[in-house]
Parts: structure tokens; sequence; C-alpha cells
């Protein structure tokens, strides 16, 4: 074993798992990162169970490695994350090329997982059914040196009835608060700029550890590091707390963008989606949100099509959607998982119904998005740059602190990449849909 490749799908605590899975693999290993996956020695799917789509692609990208396979026998195929924890054996009977396989738990066992597979020529597979140890303790590498991820708890106590990840991530379990601390302490020193806090629900942080929510309390901490921007995901609303908005509200360094995902307007499909939660809580919090924070930037995970929903059910989420004005959100059509509750609910939406429904939405969400950019014409945005655009290198590309992608032409002479993890100002003069774009302050304009 020489090379790798680490394929990632799904949320940001996969990317996380995956800088780890990297780390290992070049610290443990002694491996090289590759281009492209049918030129490496060891190739990682790290994936992710909750959307059909994810489970489609991972077989069309393992199937389509068959023929490097034939070329080279020696490529090990390693399959882990959601997946890999949820079939584990099972995953030899459609996809029998593969290696290894391992689960959410046993990440740190991967490089002896595949050194095994190497010398016995044979399917290494090991999948545990919980952990005491955090991904964060092995080494990282970072897919950039200016952002960290930095988990603070893993798993879900929330079983909504759609979801799987309480089923392949476990019961939630937090890190203590001096940990946290001190990594993001660490990351700093390091010359991190930018630190996002993850968990598939922050808000309720240290229940486990300290019989209530501390979530507040690490907000805060962490801010006090001395990091220059700081986000976290995900939030549930039920545990949405007026300590946390106001940490958010006073602390410069905490980001003003929000992932709140409400899933539903409907409070039968909420309650049906055991979400715990009604549609007037949830615009309750958003008021509170944007009383506090007037600028704030908000997105959202939404559902269509869940069983049983009606067009009233439908309309009703529209109306929560005009009301929140969210800058973003991240639609799908709902696909059941095996193992879930909703799994089993017998009262379908007909794909062509949910499909209507879902344009619906999206447009509407357009809308909200391209009105709340139009209000940032002429306004000055400190931008983190990212890089150069991909249509053009003489353009930079970063985000705001409310997470808006901005472009801005360069002067003549000024690589995009020399200012990449530095921060800039930015006028903003038209919006799109999707980015901003204006001028650097203190250049001359090209």
């Amino acid at each position: 074993m020489k090379t790798y490749f680490v394929r990632t799908f799904g949320c940001q605590m996969n990317k996380h798992d995956s800088e780890r899975i990297a780390g290992m693999l070049e610290d443990r290993l002694g491996l090289v990162e590759a281009t492209q996956p049918e030129l490496a020695d060891v190739v990682v799917y790290n994936t992710c169970a909750v959307r059909e789509g994810a489970e489609e692609r991972l077989r069309g990208h393992v199937s389509s490695l068959k023929a490097a396979k034939t070329v080279n026998p020696d490529i090990l195929i390693a399959v882990g994350g959601c997946i890999g924890q949820r079939d584990g054996e099972s995953m030899l009977s459609y996809l029998p090329h593969v290696d290894v396989v391992f689960g959410t738990h046993n990440i740190a066992h991967l490089p002896s997982l595949l050194e095994t597979a190497q010398r016995t020529r044979r399917p290494s597979i090991e999948v545990l059914d919980t952990t005491t140890d955090f991904a964060s303790d092995l080494p990282a590498l970072r897919g950039t040196p200016w952002h960290a991820w930095l988990p603070i708890t893993v798993g879900c106590d929330n079983f909504c009835t759609y979801c799987i990840v309480p089923y392949v991530r476990g019961r939630e379990r937090s890190r203590p608060l001096d940990d946290i601390v001190a990594e993001a302490t660490r990351l700093v020193a390091d010359g991190v700029a930018e630190i996002t806090l993850l968990g598939q629900n922050v808000n309720s942080y240290g229940r486990d550890l300290y019989g209530e929510s501390r979530f507040p309390e690490a907000l805060a901490r962490v801010a006090e590091t001395g990091i220059r921007r700081l986000r976290f995901v995900t939030s549930h609303p039920k545990d949405l707390s007026d300590a946390t908005i106001a940490v958010m509200a006073e602390n410069p360094a905490v980001c003003n963008s929000l992932h709140l995902p409400v899933q539903s307007g409907s409070d039968r499909i909420l309650d049906a989606m055991n979400r715990r939660y009604t549609a007037a809580h949830y615009l309750g919090l958003i008021d509170k949100l944007y009383s506090a924070m007037p600028d704030l930037a908000l997105s959202t995970d939404i559902i269509v099509g869940f069983p049983g929903e009606t067009e009233d059910d439908f309309e009703a989420t529209l109306d929560v959607v005009r009301a929140a004005r969210y800058d973003q959100a991240f639609t799908f059509l709902y696909s059941p998982r095996e193992g879930t509750p909703a799994a089993k609910l017998e009262e379908t939406v007909p794909r062509d119904v949910a499909q209507v429904r879902f344009d619906r939405l999206v447009e509407l969400v357009q809308s909200s998005a391209l009105e709340k950019n139009r209000a940032l014409v002429g306004s000055l945005q400190e931008v983190l740059v990212e890089g150069g655009s991909r249509r053009d290198a003489s353009v930079l590309t970063g985000r705001t602190a409310g997470n808006k992608v901005v472009h801005a032409p360069l002067p003549d002479g000024i690589d995009p990449a020399s200012l990449a993890g530095t921060f800039v100002s930015v006028r903003i003069e038209e919006t799109q849909t999707w980015f901003l774009s204006g001028h650097l302050e203190g250049y001359e304009r090209t």
C-alpha cells in the first residue's frame, strides 16, 4: 500500500471523520493521497444512509472500480460510515469486491483492518455497537488549514421517525467541556480562523455528562479562545434556548448564521415525525432570533411528501417558509429508510404529487434567498477567502459570516490562492440567488 483516496458522502460529521481517516492513513500507514480513486492502492468510501441517493452513488462508485481492480488486484476497497455500520457483512452480498467494512464506532481500527485484508486476501469486517472514543482523538488531515470541524457530541437521542442516525451513530454522547476548549485552543494556535462545532443536536450538549444542556457555556468558552469565526451545526428547535440566542447575539466571534431544521410546517406531520415542537413554537424562535440579530442568515431542512402529507399540510409548510425568510433551504423528497418507524407507514404520497410540491417549495425558497441577498447590496462584508472562482481564476471566492458565497475580481498579478485563509472586505454590488458579487475595498478595480 502506497497511496489512498477517500470519498465522502453525507453530513459535516462524515467530512470530519474523513479528515481523521486521511490523517490515520498518512500517519500510521505512511500512505500518500492519490488524485483519483483508480490510481490509489486504498480507496475508502465514508458513507451516509440518511438519503437514498447517497446509497445509489456508493454502489455506482464502488462498481466503477471493478475494472481498476482487474488491472490491479491489490487495490483495497473499504466502506465505512453509516452504511457500513448498518449493513456490516451483508454489504458483500451486493458489493462483493469490497475488502473492508467498518462502522461509525471503529474508525480508529481502519489501518489494522486494511493490513489484515491485504495479508489474508479475504474481506476484513468489523462493526462495533458502541465506543467510548471520539474521532477527534485521531490524527487529522484537514481539508483546509484555516477551517476545522470540532465535534462536541456524537449520536442522537431524538429518534425522529424518518431518521436512521440514532441507529447507526448510537445514542448521544458529549465530550467533556474542557476537552473541547483545549482542542479549540490548539486549533487557534495552529492558525485556524474558523471552527464549526458539530453534533447531531448541539443544543442538547452536555445532558448526558452534566444532567443539563451546557451548550451556551460551550459556545461562549470556545469563542473566548480567540477564534475569529465560530459556527455550529445542527440545532434542534425543541432545544434552542434563549441563552444560546444571547451568546450568538453578544459575541462577535459567533457567526450571524444558523441552521435550524423545520422539516415541516404542519403540526400533524411534525407530530408524525416525532419532532416534538409545533409550527408556532418554531416561528416563536424565529421571532426571537431576528429580534436579537436582525442580520441573521437562516437556513433549514424541509422534507416534502412525508407519509400522510396533505395539500393543507404542505401549504402550512409554505406559510412557515414565508414567515421565516430563509436564506437557504435544503429540500428533500421523502425516501423511506429501512429500520425507521416511518418506513412502515402506508399512507404514502404519490411521487408526482410530491414532485409538484417540491418544485413549488424550491421556487419559494429561491425567492426568499434572493430577497435577503438584495438587502445586502451596498453593504461592506468581511469575507474569508477560500481561493479562486472555478469559472474565472482572476476572481476570488469566499464566504461572509452569514455563510454567503461572495465573488470579487482581483487586480492584475494577484493570485486568489495566495489570499486563501485570509480576510478581505468586499463592497457588495450585485446579487444572485445563491451568491453575492462586489469589489475589494482598498484595491483598484480591474
